[in-house]
C-alpha cells in the first residue's frame, strides 16, 4: 500500500480536540479511508502529513504505515505526492498519540 494514492475523510481536524479524551490536541489532519477495513474492524486510520490547514478531506499519497506492537491497529502516513519525511519527522508530527503505544514506522 505505500505508494498508494488514497482519500482521507477528516473527523479529527487540525486544531480539534478528541471527542472522549478531551485533553489530546490534534496538531494534524486526522481520519479515516472509507471502504478500507482495518484489524479493529473499522475503516482505516489515517494521519495526515504536510497540510497545515484544516481540512475535510485530502488525497494524498501513503509514505508510511505505524505498526503498534501493542494494538490491533496500524495508522496509514498519507501527505502530498511531492512531500516526503523521515520516520524520525513523522514520529514527532504523531507523537502526540503514538506516546501511548509501542509502534515503529514502516516504509
Amino acid at each position: 500500500m505505500i505508494g498508494d494514492i488514497v482519500t482521507v475523510t477528516v473527523d479529527r481536524p487540525l486544531g480539534t480536540y478528541h471527542p472522549k479524551h478531551k485533553d489530546m490536541y490534534y496538531p494534524i489532519n486526522y481520519g479515516y479511508i472509507e471502504g478500507i477495513t482495518a484489524a479493529d474492524g473499522e475503516e482505516q486510520d489515517a494521519y495526515i502529513l504536510g497540510v497545515n490547514e484544516a481540512v475535510k478531506e485530502f488525497t494524498g499519497k501513503i509514505i508510511a504505515v505505524i505498526h503498534r506492537f501493542d494494538d490491533v491497529e496500524e495508522k496509514w502516513v498519507v501527505c502530498p505526492e511531492n512531500v516526503t519525511f523521515s520516520k524520525e519527522e513523522i514520529m514527532e508530527m504523531v507523537k502526540f498519540q503514538e506516546q501511548y503505544f509501542k509502534s515503529e514506522i514502516r516504509m
